[in-house]
């Protein structure tokens, strides 16, 4: 009787063990921003576009990237961008490399690039870096 009841309680504290273990949540996903703007200048051009590029894992396999430029000052002026679908959706690691058309018509100066990564499962994450969008430098000619 004693051998019994110490085997079911060794069964049931196993089975504890694999349950707690199989309820794990799965990690929110990793950005690692790469290049941001030729070179990694962090400069973006108006009527042009930006270089994006990052590393990104995620353990419960990607269902969204959303990246957005917010104006830092003034009218709350934004550029965005979302990829629900595609070559990136549905991976786990994956080397994300765009470039985001910058309007000719967006105010220059200082904005915040804001690179969202959500995964199957449900978890969010987010990397930020700063941003400067000026009208292009163009030489002068001599005639």
């Amino acid at each position: 009787m004693k051998k019994t009841l110490l085997n079911i309680v060794a069964i049931t504290l196993m089975g504890l063990a694999f349950t707690a273990c199989s309820d794990d949540k799965t990690a929110s996903p990793t950005i690692v921003l790469t290049e941001v703007g030729h070179d990694d200048s962090h400069i973006a051009y108006t009527g042009s576009d930006m270089h994006l590029e990052a590393d990104i894992e995620a353990e419960g396999l990607i269902k969204t990237i959303h990246v957005e430029l917010l104006l830092e000052e003034g009218s709350g002026y934004r550029i965005a961008k979302e990829w629900a679908d595609g070559k990136y959706i549905g991976k786990k690691n994956t080397e994300f490399h765009e470039h985001i058309d910058i309007p000719i018509d967006a105010p220059e100066g200082e904005y915040q690039l804001l690179f969202t990564v959500a995964d199957r499962e449900g978890n969010q994450s987010q990397a930020t870096a700063h941003v400067v969008v000026m009208e292009p430098e163009t030489e002068p000619t001599v005639e």
